[in-house]
């Protein structure tokens, strides 16, 4: 037994070591709420002057420009609700379309249109499907404006398609699934309350609340990036930092944990085009 100062009975020194620790606990605890703040208040202010807004006009003029080797315009392209029906859309995707058998998310959707509207290959719907700092994407720029078509609204993706069904199935087994040299999966930092790195909270997706607060925001300006990323990019990125196969754009796979996650979302609502650290 280890030898006790005179005079300070062991109940008393319990006492102490007991408020000394709940004293470090709280003011643990007061620093934490305090970074959060901080984090908080550092998010209103990017939000002040989102710079995707400049991307969003640029999307808008793509859209409408007639372009490729038919030389037309996207205005024709359906995204869900009709040819040339924008408003809206995105927040219904991803979605099953009956012309090509498949659901397909809007970037995914995008490709198509570009390939049967105005004529370019694959390869070259696809070449530059994400932006770089000073190197902006076409196809970046049209999500960008499609997603601000649907600011306020609210995310419905109800699977009511036996396809769609399948694919939330599909997106939620990958979700789930631990794979790679490092045994990782999305649920581990994800599917779970009270998970953080660093000073960043992570929301549990496999819940309604989580997914929602997570998805209301995509396509987002990344400050750190110094440019906007896609719901695409967020989840292939998410999946090379797993140390998982290189998916490659645009990934049936990763359309169906959009499904997944979109599906979990149903009823949250948009604030596209968003912006983060």
């Amino acid at each position: 037994m280890r030898n006790q100062r005179p005079g300070t009975p062991n109940a008393a020194r319990a006492w102490l070591m007991a408020g000394s620790l709940a004293f470090l606990a709280t003011g643990s605890a007061l620093a934490q709420d305090k970074s959060m703040d901080e984090i908080a208040k550092y998010r209103e202010m990017l939000a002040d002057g989102n710079p995707a807004e400049l991307i969003e006009m640029r999307g808008e003029e793509l859209w409408k420009t007639p372009r490729g080797p038919k030389n037309v315009s996207l205005e024709q392209c359906d995204l869900g609700l009709g040819p040339g029906k924008v408003e809206g859309a995105y927040a219904q995707l991803p979605r099953y379309f009956a012309d090509t058998g498949k659901v397909m998310d809007v970037e995914s959707r995008l490709v198509h249109c570009m390939q049967t509207l105005q004529g370019y290959s694959f390869a070259e719907a696809t070449k530059n499907w994400y932006s770089k700092p000073g190197k902006e994407s076409d196809l970046v720029a049209l999500v960008t404006w499609i997603g601000g078509q649907s600011n306020g609204q609210k995310i419905s993706v109800p699977a009511k398609h036996p396809k769609e069904a399948e694919m939330v199935k599909i997106g939620e087994y990958i979700f789930h699934r631990r794979s790679g040299p490092q045994d990782f999966g999305c649920a581990i930092c994800h599917g779970q309350d009270g998970v953080r790195i660093r000073l960043q909270d992570l929301d549990n997706l496999s819940q309604p609340k989580g997914a929602q607060k997570a998805m209301r925001t995509w396509p987002s300006y990344r400050v750190s990036q110094g440019t906007v990323w896609t719901m695409q990019r967020r989840l292939i990125d998410c999946m090379r930092q797993a140390r998982w196969p290189e998916q490659k754009f645009p990934s049936d796979a990763v359309v169906a944990l959009e499904m997944y996650l979109q599906n979990k979302a149903t009823g949250g609502v948009l604030e596209s085009p968003g912006i983060k650290r």
